[in-house]
């Protein structure tokens, strides 16, 4: 007899159905874990044996098989615990596999015969409710799992489970995890001055664009960016979806709450590449994906390894990222605003004569030349950020926070989320040249200013676009229906111009 559980393998953000078979041969004692399984399901069966053992049962004399359908498919993770013990109890006849048919299974044991929390439920829970089934899970993550839809069986251990087959003690439903209320960060009032700099700390929010801020250390680069979440609107329901998907499979989704606030990763100048964009031993979401559709600050921006910063122009562009490895290809969503903060040269006072090194200005070309020109060309916003003087500290608060800027920032994403209706597109970072040409395209005088500064400043395609997006975006933002040659000039005074040869 062959008993067999449903359970999933996790490829990214994406569950691939996995069957559980056990089969008890007759022969010498043993019990062997196939299908292409890693360190962690191979010591499945010592876990297994054990809460079998708490249980007070004894596994049979015999040879004990185990395999993890389709065969050639890579499995990762602990959570096939719980499917490879119910599939052998179903052998053993402790567990009618029938019933067991009806459910998708994921779960670490314990050796006491405890139900551990393992990463991807959400994942499983959403698989198990597109094929139809309702899914077995840790009582820790049924809240979690809950999200998905109904049919959700979260058991704190395997005794609890069996009663509830059995008809002896059943479990209650879980109810979702409550969604945490959305929370802002730093307020804009504490930023004196800097007012150019707000300005696009403002376009960026609204329009989903990428900045880039130089200035001298002290000036308020990091306040600004800490700022940016508390002005940009909070996730709706699928956008909030999106991201706990992303937070589940990183094992980061506690409780099984949802949240409404915009991811804000801010990784150390140290962060190896696959700590960034994803991979490692058993591919995770980097830094990059964990920031999906939120934002990604990367302070100190000339001190990332150049690699590491390079392996960020795919994502920026696609929104995705591509992890290739010998025994698998995932992909994780990355659809990032990234916000970059860098001193003008290494010892961060270029402008100052009296505070400046010696090897000025040669130490600035040297030190800015550590960011390559491609990813500088995908940042849409570059400003200068000045030295904050006594003078602007002793000013009163400014009258304007985040409160007042989020709102103009709401009010410009509610133009855009009715304008994108119809395509995959959230906002104008996002908008495709051929989009743009319907929604962006400049009146008469902004074409020629258009025209004449891309000679000038020697724009590539792609630069071309972005002032279009970051000029449909200032639109916006002032409540006009088309675009206009002050709009254009505005986002060409942000826009970061060639070195001439």
């Amino acid at each position: 007899m062959v008993a067999s559980v449903s359970t999933v393998a996790y490829l990214g953000l994406e569950a691939r159905a996995v069957e559980v078979q056990v089969q008890l041969i007759p022969g010498l004692p043993a019990f062997n874990v196939v299908g292409l399984g890693d360190k962690a399901v191979g010591e499945s069966r010592e876990r297994v044996r054990g809460a079998i053992a708490a249980m007070g049962l004894a596994l049979p004399p015999k040879r004990i098989v185990v395999n993890l359908s389709p065969a050639d498919l890579p499995k990762e993770g602990s959570h096939f615990d719980l499917p490879i013990a119910l599939a052998l109890l179903a052998a053993m006849g402790v567990v009618d596999a029938e019933t067991l048919a009806d459910y998708v299974v994921v779960g670490e044991l314990s050796l006491d015969a405890r139900i551990a929390p393992s990463p991807g439920v959400l994942l499983a829970a959403l698989h198990a409710s597109e094929v139809g089934k309702g899914l077995v899970c840790p009582a820790a993550q049924g809240s979690e799992a809950a999200w998905a839809g109904s049919g959700v069986l979260a058991a704190p251990d395997i005794l609890s489970l069996i009663n509830h087959f059995k008809g002896h003690g059943l479990l209650g439903s879980p109810e979702p995890g409550e969604a945490d209320d959305w929370v802002g960060g730093p307020d804009l009032r504490q930023v004196k001055g800097q007012e150019t700099a707000k300005r696009a700390l403002e376009i960026a929010a609204a329009g989903g664009h990428n900045l880039l801020m130089v200035g001298p250390p002290g000036a308020g680069k990091s306040l600004m960016a800490s700022c940016l979440p508390g002005i940009l609107p909070p996730l709706d329901s699928s956008e909030a979806l999106e991201v706990s998907m992303v937070a589940s499979v990183a094992g980061t989704l506690t409780g099984g709450r949802l949240t409404r606030n915009r991811p804000y990763r801010a990784p150390h100048h140290s962060a190896s590449m696959a700590a960034l964009v994803g991979g490692g031993l058993k591919v995770k979401p980097g830094e990059v994906s964990l920031a999906h559709l939120g934002v990604l600050f990367l302070d100190e921006l000339p001190e990332f390894q150049r690699a590491v910063l390079d392996s960020l122009r795919q994502p920026l562009e696609t929104g995705t990222v591509s992890v290739a490895r010998a025994n698998a290809h995932v992909t994780f969503p990355a659809r990032v605003q990234l916000i970059a903060a860098m001193n003008p040269c290494r010892c961060g006072h270029l402008g100052d004569a009296a505070l400046a090194c010696s090897r000025a200005p040669k130490c600035a070309a040297d030190y800015q030349a550590k960011v390559s020109g491609p990813l500088l060309d995908r940042i849409d916003l570059h400003v200068e950020v000045q030295a904050v003087s006594a003078a602007d500290l002793v000013l009163p608060p400014p009258a304007e926070g985040s409160a007042e800027v989020g709102a103009r920032v709401a009010a410009a994403r509610a133009v855009q989320h009715a304008r994108y209706a119809d395509y995959p597109v959230r906002t104008n970072a996002e908008a495709d040249g051929v989009l743009l040409d319907s929604v962006a395209t400049p009146d008469e005088a902004g074409r020629k200013l258009l025209a004449q500064a891309s000679e000038a400043m020697r724009l590539s395609a792609r630069g071309y676009t972005r002032i279009l997006r970051v000029a449909r975006t200032i639109a916006d933002l002032a409540g006009a229906e088309h675009v206009g040659r002050i709009h254009v000039a505005e986002a060409l005074s942000y826009r970061r111009q060639a070195p001439r040869n």
